[in-house]
């Protein structure tokens, strides 16, 4: 009977763990958007920004389970600038971190205008900020947490965010009327975009198969990965039975890229992009951002012909 009882209360702990691991999992999914909103504008690139939030999901669950988690939201955002942090010293863009103590600086944490500001500019204008100006800007101003708040997600005193804050904001204003020139895709990039968008279009995929390097890798973002020729090909078939969308050379923060217009909305922006990898005249790898489609809310596309190429047949 007591052994009975022992393995009925084992089995509810075990449901339990379940539960709760369930629910966390969910809430990586639901959080996973506005992580990227923050990654993104950290990084200065809607595509680099997931790599960073990609690392700090994963970091996420191995964490998970060896300390308590008091505020979920707050956790995954510790992680997650941390994993920013690291990448930006990867990539050796490392700016001053720490913003000098400025407690007469005044701060409105309801300044609308300003926040419109910061959440209307573009991710590589962010990368002028040093980055704890930046990081406090886009979770204030862009993302609506309070000062106490972001110093428990980045680390810094209250007077350190406000100081980083007043200081960021007035540095946005400054670079809001000299964005200066806007990157063009160049020639050879617009040729073999060119190539692959219009057998992609004509739905000639086995032409777009030919393309295709033999150690070829695919990522179809938040779902999937394929390597290999044999296995990505069967992606091709995916797209074969569906007709929203239409890709058109273009450039994503500043790179090329295949932007995906669905037909049927010729006014609407893009709705998601593709970005492509080749080596030696062959593609060596594709990621597709149709199910992550948050990425595209905040990049910055841009195409000088898709207006065109949206009238013509397919």
């Amino acid at each position: 009977m007591i052994l009975e009882r022992q393995e009925t209360r084992d089995m509810a702990f075990i449901s339990d763990q379940q539960e709760a691991r369930l629910l966390f999992d969910r809430k990586l999914g639901d959080m996973r958007p506005k992580l990227h909103r923050y990654c993104a504008r950290m990084a200065g690139s809607a595509v680099d920004g997931e790599d960073i939030v990609q690392e700090a999901l994963i970091k996420a669950v191995e964490a998970y389970g060896r300390t308590p988690i008091d505020n979920a939201e707050s956790w995954l955002f510790r992680i997650a600038h941390n994993a920013a942090m690291d990448f930006l010293r990867r990539r050796r863009r490392q700016e001053a971190v720490h913003s000098e103590e400025d407690p007469e600086s005044a701060v409105d944490e309801t300044a609308s205008a300003v926040s419109r500001h910061a959440a209307a500019a573009a991710l590589r204008t962010f990368m002028h900020l040093p980055v704890a100006q930046r990081g406090v800007v886009i979770l204030m101003d862009v993302l609506g947490y309070s000062l106490r708040e972001v110093g428990d997600i980045t680390g810094l005193t209250i007077p350190a965010v406000k100081a980083a804050l007043h200081r960021g904001r007035g540095r946005l204003r400054e670079l809001a009327d000299n964005s200066g020139e806007r990157p063009a895709l160049d020639d050879a990039d617009l040729d073999r975009l060119a190539a692959y968008a219009d057998r992609f279009n004509a739905h000639d995929f086995d032409a777009v198969r030919n393309m295709l390097a033999d150690d070829v890798a695919l990522e179809l973002v938040s779902r999937t990965r394929m390597s290999g020729r044999k296995e990505v090909s069967r992606y091709f078939g995916n797209y074969a039975g569906i007709n929203d969308w239409k890709l058109i050379p273009g450039l994503v923060d500043g790179r090329p890229a295949l932007l995906v217009f669905n037909p049927g909305m010729p006014q609407a922006p893009p709705s998601y992009f593709v970005t492509i990898e080749w080596e030696g005249g062959h593609i060596k790898g594709i990621r597709d951002f149709r199910h992550a489609r948050y990425a595209a809310e905040c990049a910055e596309m841009t195409s000088p012909i898709y207006r065109r190429k949206l009238d013509e047949p397919s």
